[in-house]
């Protein structure tokens, strides 16, 4: 038979040890040290639970029991915590960490508080921003569409210490065409072709961090490319050696992506100039080698072997002298948009001294465009993506502002850089987003469908006025199409404008007045006033052409 100090061993032995659900009943008190705490985002904490024994006729003595009680995080969205308490921060906030066990009088417990500062508050790593993001694994592959690929974003602080930043980033992909990406960092694919995704972290001071990683779709059909527009549609160099680049964006089921690097690139006048392509040299990148003018046609061939064509002018004048900048006009007077990622489209149209004096320069490489408030919207340079218009990958174009997710009202302008060093700057206008309904600028990300209207100028004119079909863009700005006067002297032009899926276009016949040179238009995509009845391709003589684009369209204008 056992005595009562037989008794009192077995249990010291059988609840000492931990063995599951028995917690120790020896224990009086418990007590967590130590009781407050602070931690940045991402960073950990360590609590100790200490039990107290002191009942019976032994001598009080204490154990770590960290091991032996359950913890518990009172808000885990601010902090979680692990079996042996180590808590985790998640978000800024305070929470109470509670360990419980079963002692010798019931359930016991004792509490500690965890403050989560903000990245770079009072944690280890001192008061710092993050600088960089390293997304891993680098790159991912899955083989075929519907399958799925896990990014998780490491941040790199100021201060050298390593951040885990799941949940704290915006997740984007460059071609959603080909895989998408969620909040918390799972790709997911959609048809075959390479993607890059992106985790961005905005710091609490507006700089932005950025990291990527490749998503590789290996089997699956890929949709067809239908359109290509090419950017600028004209450029002219004045001296040999000089390089221009030129950009190409593909229209896949009504979205625009870049396929610089992906289309053939030739010159019709090699003499005049050359242009790199994948392999050899820069895509797109033309060189000018003697004076003349030469054709550059990009050409994207679809996996069924069709192919898409897209071309512009190339001029060159050796010995020319480039004139100077005198002004600037930028527009629309202001953009307002409700959420985040919604965009806005600014034109640049510069006046210079010689024929044409009013001349689009929104994507000229000499034109740097500014956000005063990034934080509030970002706008892009030609060849550059991301805030105030620097650092990012070639190939982007200009005037393109984005909502980045806060409230307010940032100014809009423009920068341009004289040959002689000279900088001219534009007027200034606004973009703003706030929901008119709420006053702030909602975080749910806008994907607006987006379509193409190609203009094709047939015949040629051979007279001095040039021609002109203008259109305006969907907020009201002027001239974002715009063909003519045709100043190169290379005849008629291909024009191309992007709208979102649903609007209406008008392009106007805007010759100077008393010219007798227009013929007409022709039409295959929905010109209301082209021909009897609409959509034929018989001529009318309307000096306007109105388009409902409910997806890519194409108009002809005829002038003599």
């Amino acid at each position: 038979m056992l005595n009562r100090f037989d008794l009192k061993l077995l249990l010291l032995i059988g609840c000492v040890v931990p063995i599951a659900g028995c917690g120790n009943t020896l224990v009086d008190t418990v007590v967590v040290t130590p009781t407050s705490q602070s931690a940045a985002v991402g960073q950990t904490a360590q609590f100790t639970a200490t039990g107290t024994i002191g009942h019976g006729t032994h001598p009080s003595s204490t154990q770590n029991i960290s091991s032996q009680v359950t913890w518990t995080s009172s808000v885990p969205a601010v902090a979680t915590i692990n079996s042996s308490g180590l808590a985790t921060g998640v978000a800024p906030g305070t929470t109470t960490i509670t360990a419980t066990m079963n002692g010798f009088t019931g359930v016991i417990s004792a509490t500690a508080t965890l403050t989560v500062t903000g990245i770079g508050g009072t944690g280890s790593t001192g008061s710092s921003d993050i600088t960089s993001i390293t997304v891993i694994p680098s790159t991912q592959s899955v083989a075929s569409p519907g399958g799925t690929a896990q990014f998780i974003p490491i941040g790199s602080t100021s201060a050298g210490a390593s951040v885990n930043l799941a949940d704290l980033v915006t997740w984007k992909s460059s071609s959603t065409q080909i895989g998408t990406v969620s909040s918390a960092g799972m790709a997911t694919a959609v048809t075959q072709g390479s993607t890059t995704i992106s985790a961005l972290y905005t710091n609490p001071d507006g700089s932005v961090a950025t990291g990527t990683a490749t998503f590789q779709v290996l089997a699956g059909n890929s949709e067809a490319v239908t359109a290509l527009t090419m950017f600028p549609t004209a450029q002219a160099a004045t001296a040999a050696a000089q390089q221009s680049q030129f950009t190409v964006l593909g229209t896949e089921n009504g979205l625009q992506y870049d396929v610089t690097d992906q289309v053939a690139w030739s010159s019709s006048n090699p003499a005049v100039a050359s242009v790199g392509t994948a392999g050899n040299g820069t895509p797109g990148l033309a060189e000018a080698l003697s004076a003349g003018t030469t054709t550059i046609e990009a050409t994207f061939t679809n996996s069924d072997g069709s192919q898409v064509v897209a071309t512009a002018s190339y001029s060159v004048t050796i010995g020319a002298v480039q004139e100077p900048l005198l002004s600037i006009n930028v527009v629309p007077a202001g953009t307002t948009v409700s959420n985040k990622g919604m965009t806005g489209q600014y034109l640049a149209f510069g006046t210079f001294s010689t024929v044409p004096t009013v001349r689009d320069i929104t994507n000229d490489p000499n034109l740097a465009w500014i956000s005063l408030l990034p934080e509030i919207a970002s706008i892009n340079s030609y060849g550059t993506s991301g805030a105030s218009g620097s650092g990012g990958s070639s190939g982007e174009l200009g005037g393109l502002a984005t909502a980045q997710g806060y409230t307010g009202s940032t100014v809009i302008y423009a920068e341009y850089t004289n040959p002689d060093g000279t900088v001219v700057l534009s007027n200034s206008q606004t973009f703003t987003c706030k929901d008119p309904n709420t006053n702030v600028c909602d975080q749910s990300v806008a994907t607006p469908q987006f379509a193409t209207i190609t203009v094709f100028v047939e015949g040629e004119n051979t007279s001095p006025t040039g021609e002109y079909v203008t259109a305006p863009s969907d907020t009201g700005t002027p001239n974002l199409i715009h063909c003519g006067p045709d100043w190169t002297g290379s005849g008629g032009q291909v024009c191309t404008g992007t709208y979102e899926v649903g609007s209406t276009v008008t392009l106007t016949e805007d010759l100077p007045a008393g010219s007798n040179f227009f013929g007409g238009w022709s039409t295959g995509s929905g010109c209301a006033e082209a021909g009897n009845p609409p959509n034929s391709s018989i001529f009318a003589t309307s000096t306007t052409c109105t388009v409902t684009l409910n997806g890519n369209a194409s108009v002809g204008v005829i002038f003599y």
